[in-house]
């Protein structure tokens, strides 16, 4: 279809060198081919070339002070994509890799992420390239302020909510909260992810992880199938990482693997899980720690890998759960996967899955739940937690998970219907794609051109 290909064309044209972001547009935008035939109207008012392109964009320099003395600065970000559905939500990212790219991407995504779930919230992304791994305390307390110190200006429990994300836990978003009451001297909903003590909410460290493992277990119903008794891997170890082994451990399946940085670990008998808490949230050790208390266990390090390949995704298993980082999962990857009977991917980070792999898992027809609708639980919980500082009352864990469960069926339903009514019911890539789209477009046509 000429039309998607000219704007995809002007993209490259208008945000040059940002290939993250490009493939985010392309998968959805291919997506949409089906959708702009069969309803013009969306053509008529431009909604593609308006919803490509952030309502603003945010970039400023973060000068802060080392533990040496020596002034380090880095840069910050904050993409305010759309706000058809609600406040821009999304999180903050504080990794070396983080540039424009990454943060539209991100952003993108969210879009439709965020319209998936039902919620009133719009759709954004931010954060830095300042690298939390190896500084101290202090060091990222300093750097969370000034980081803050010139973001509070453009967010608010009504305009723009950030959250967490790789290199923003509780700790960061506590260092950032503080200084947004003193500058803003507002004490508002303006973070999520906060601590329990001060008006986080119950089960969102646990959101993303257990949503995508609540997405793969009403895939799997669909078609006959459970996770009880299934072998799984996940990658990553971070936050999504332990609570999608936690979900998993739950719902009676097995998950034998997690990684970082620097290797994997295989652990035929199953993740000890609170081994990996307490090396991960409280120590904050690297995953080599693991095998010197579960000897078992083995530890591969990634320049062990083979070539072209994640190690994660070369252990057999029923279900892979891609949690750590995106394009993480190659086409060579979905091979080995496909090949040793996987028959379910559900993705907990941000588009782990370059297009090919996005591809050969469609085309085998199992059970892929791309991250923009399987990854949803972590921004759904956001909200809750919005909701919950809004009528300054707290809910159970139990409400939280309870709420979660509903929502990550409900967008299973809304993509997998979607698939069926455009003729492919278990593309939940085009079914996510267009539900999501379609539910921003209808917005954005009725506030007018704003």
């Amino acid at each position: 279809m000429p039309y998607v290909k000219e704007v995809f064309e002007y993209l490259k044209r208008s945000s040059p060198s940002q290939k993250e972001f490009y493939q985010a547009a392309e998968e959805v935008l291919e997506s949409l081919r089906p959708l702009m035939i069969k309803y013009p109207k969306y053509r008529d008012h431009k909604i593609i070339e308006r919803i490509v392109e952030p309502e603003r964009q945010i970039l400023f320099r973060v000068n802060w002070v080392d533990d040496n003395g020596e002034i380090q600065v880095n840069k910050g970000y904050r993409i305010e994509f759309n706000s058809a559905l609600g406040p821009y939500k999304g999180g903050l990212r504080f990794h070396p890799s983080v540039n424009a790219g990454v943060i539209k991407f991100l952003g993108f995504e969210q879009i439709f992420k965020n319209a998936l779930t039902g919620l009133q919230i719009g759709g954004g992304k931010g954060g830095s390239d300042f690298n939390p791994k190896g500084k101290s305390n202090n060091e990222i307390m300093r750097f969370c302020q000034a980081f803050m110190s010139e973001l509070f200006r453009h967010i608010g429990a009504n305009t723009d909510v950030p959250a967490g994300d790789i290199g923003v836990g509780a700790r960061e978003i506590g260092y950032m909260f503080g200084m947004y009451k003193k500058l803003a001297n507002k004490y508002e909903g303006v973070l999520t992810g906060k601590s329990l003590k001060w008006g986080g909410s119950l089960a969102r460290t646990e959101a993303t992880g257990y949503g995508a493992v609540y997405f793969a277990k009403y895939m799997l119903e669909d078609r006959g199938e459970t996770l009880e008794g299934k072998k799984c891997v996940v990658s990553g170890s971070g936050n999504v990482s332990i609570y999608t082994i936690e979900k998993l451990y739950h719902l009676g399946a097995t998950p034998i693997t997690c990684s970082d940085s620097n290797g994997m670990i295989y652990d035929a008998e199953g993740i000890d899980l609170e081994l990996l808490k307490e090396l991960k949230e409280v120590k904050r050790e690297r995953l080599t720690e693991y095998i010197k208390h579960r000897p078992n266990a083995i530890y591969t390090p990634v320049e062990e890998y083979p070539e072209d390949c994640n190690g994660v995704y070369t252990v057999p298993c029923y279900a892979a759960f891609p949690s750590a980082t995106q394009n993480e999962l190659n086409l060579n990857d979905a091979k080995n996967l496909l090949a040793n009977g996987c028959f379910c991917v559900s993705e907990g980070a941000n588009m782990p899955s370059t297009l090919d792999a996005v591809h050969a898992f469609i085309d085998a027809k199992i059970c892929y739940g791309p991250g923009k609708a399987a990854n949803a639980g972590g921004v759904a919980t956001s909200q809750l937690e919005m909701a919950q500082n809004a009528s300054m009352v707290n809910w159970t864990f139990e409400e939280v998970d309870t709420k979660l469960a509903q929502i990550m069926k409900s967008i299973y339903v809304s993509a997998s219907a979607t698939a069926a009514e455009f003729g492919e019911p278990t593309n939940l890539v085009l079914g996510a794609n267009i539900a999501g789209f379609r539910k921003v477009a209808d917005a954005m046509i009725e506030q007018g051109l704003v």
